[in-house]
């Protein structure tokens, strides 16, 4: 009887064990997915902060067109080719990031 008892508790030990071995197993695959989440999302902040220097120069350079003191039409026309510049240098951009 009591080798019985002994044999029983080795089979749960042994049923405990191979279940701690599997969560074990994917905990591990989770955390990978999540290092590997994580590493996407650090890079879409790099970009997002890319994008905002990016617009806070547009802006700069808008109002420095605007506080010109030009021609309506000068500064309109101005204003017109800096904005192609910065679209092409954005894609510039987009394109050496690819």
């Amino acid at each position: 009887m009591a080798e019985l008892s002994l044999f029983e508790r080795l089979e749960n030990l042994e049923t405990q064990l191979k279940k701690l071995v599997e969560q074990h197993s994917q905990l591990r695959l989770q955390r990978d997915e999540l290092v590997a989440k994580n590493s996407l999302l650090n890079k879409e902040i790099l970009d997002l902060k890319g994008q905002v220097a990016n617009f806070q120069n547009q802006d700069k350079i808008t109002k420095i067109v605007t506080n010109t003191t030009v021609e309506k039409e000068e500064s309109t026309e101005l204003k017109h080719k800096l904005n192609e510049y910065i679209r092409e240098i954005d894609k510039c951009i987009a394109h050496l990031s690819e």
